[in-house]
């Protein structure tokens, strides 16, 4: 009984800060409101007063602009830009209005900003209840030189990780904020709205779920394409692929090497490269019609429409994606192919199984096994593949002149499109967040009820 006791004391107190303010001393306490109090009555100076420096600036900071940030975040302002005549310099001047942008941007930052002042203020009562504890227990409280010193040791963590989390902070998780808080404001270029506008709540969302609008029906074609690509890009990328791998190293095959190299020489062109040389060749004077011309394949003046017929042009798109994409399965499947245990086959071969038996019981499934986070993660990438769409067809042909999509659009060409060309910024957040909404549902189903996540080391 008495090892069972000693084993429950070795435990470390739970320095949290509901404790802290229900069990802690009265220096602890004013820790809630003069951060890194605690520390210093406890011996721990300078931690203290960098938790101390810490509130000031946050106070500073608020007093100075913080709060204005603030309150004018729920209006997003209200003075409109005006154009003014200068009779002295005889030149229409503007004069400085609202900009709702940086209004929202600001506002963005301060609230995050506020967060991360939480955390530290919540560090910083924690800090102060753990030294209280240490000096009551009569245990050693440890120095600035010995916490920095923790860092290269059991606190190592803490100082790789802070870095890269301070970059993640202000170069995704701000801009996601922002993109996020914009899809709920009419910023846009209708009705001049780019440099003052209002917070709209869901009527984006509306507009756009809206079928019976140009914009709704829009929305509703462009997904039901990008599904519809995203499915074939996919799996005929690794169906084609996996066939090639399979004749590739059946034990008959001679060359191996060889063969490999001729398919996965396509991959030394950079992508771009070869996506513009292909969009070239395959325009109605390109190099393709040319050739079927002078071979009597089509009439002299006339010219496959590749890129000019709505079915063509999604069929092109597919069978030119397949001819880039196919190497880099061609590798990934390789690689699982070599690494099939060969006593596998050795004991379907004794058991009398055919070709077929054989690949439907070991090989296919232990590719799916294998290869099911990938054809995830290829079809997440398919969904938003900008370049081969955009780069090939450019979303063409667009058969409706009041639609400010193509036949080929994606999601992520159309928000391209509705941002950088047309200035519907809303209208792209809109669209951005319903994309990545629709993946991660998706991508999450998909692997949780997969064999590659049940049975995890298994097969």
């Amino acid at each position: 009984m008495g090892i069972l006791k000693k084993r429950v004391n070795d435990f470390p107190t739970p320095y949290t800060c509901r404790r802290a303010v229900s069990e802690g001393d009265m220096a602890t306490k004013l820790t809630m409101v003069l951060m890194g109090f605690g520390n210093m009555v406890h011996g721990q100076i300078v931690k203290g007063l960098l938790f101390l420096a810490v509130e000031v600036a946050y106070v500073v900071f608020m007093i100075v602009n913080g709060a204005g940030f603030l309150a004018m975040l729920p209006s997003l302002g209200s003075v409109e830009q005006k154009e003014v005549w200068d009779e002295a310099q005889q030149i229409y001047v503007y004069t400085g209005g609202d900009q709702s942008v940086l209004i929202l941007l600001y506002g963005v930052a301060t609230v995050i900003l506020t967060g991360l002042m939480v955390c530290a203020w919540m560090c910083s009562l924690r800090s102060a209840y753990k030294a209280e504890c240490l000096a009551r227990e009569g245990r050693h409280v440890n120095s600035f030189r010995e916490d920095l010193k923790s860092l290269l040791h059991e606190n190592l963590h803490r100082l790789l990780m802070t870095p890269p989390m301070v970059f993640i902070g202000a170069f995704t998780i701000l801009p996601l904020i922002f993109m996020i808080c914009m899809a709920f404001t009419n910023y846009s270029k209708i009705d001049s709205h780019l440099m003052l506008f209002d917070w709209v709540g869901l009527d984006n969302f509306k507009a756009l779920f809206d079928s019976s609008s140009i914009l709704g029906s829009t929305f509703w074609s462009v997904l039901g394409w990008t599904l519809v690509w995203a499915f074939f890009a996919t799996f005929s990328n690794y169906i084609f692929g996996m066939i090639i791998s399979l004749m590739i190293n059946r034990k008959g095959t001679r060359a191996k090497g060889f063969w490999r190299f001729c398919f996965v020489l396509s991959c030394a062109v950079p992508m771009f490269v070869s996506l513009l040389i292909m969009r070239t060749m395959l325009q109605p004077e390109g190099a393709v019609n040319v050739l079927l011309r002078n071979l009597g394949l089509i009439a002299s003046d006339a010219s496959l429409p590749f890129f000019t017929d709505p079915t063509w042009a999604r069929v092109t798109v597919i069978v030119v994606n397949i001819w880039v994409g196919v190497p880099y399965t061609l590798l990934q499947l390789t690689g699982v192919l070599q690494n099939i245990p060969g006593e596998l086959y050795e004991a379907a071969q004794v058991d009398g199984a055919n070709a077929i038996q054989t690949f439907t019981k070991i090989t296919l499934p232990y590719m799916l096994y294998v290869t099911t986070p990938y054809l995830i993660v290829t079809f997440t990438g398919n969904v938003n593949n900008f370049n081969v769409i955009y780069l090939l067809s450019g979303g063409d042909p667009v058969t409706d002149l009041s639609s400010t999509a193509g036949k080929t659009d994606l999601l992520v060409t159309w928000l391209y499109k509705l941002t950088v060309d047309k200035q519907y910024y809303n209208i792209g957040a809109v669209i951005g967040i319903l994309t990545f909404i629709i993946l991660a549902i998706g991508a999450l189903f998909t692997y949780r009820n997969s064999k590659s996540y049940k049975e995890e080391g298994g097969f």
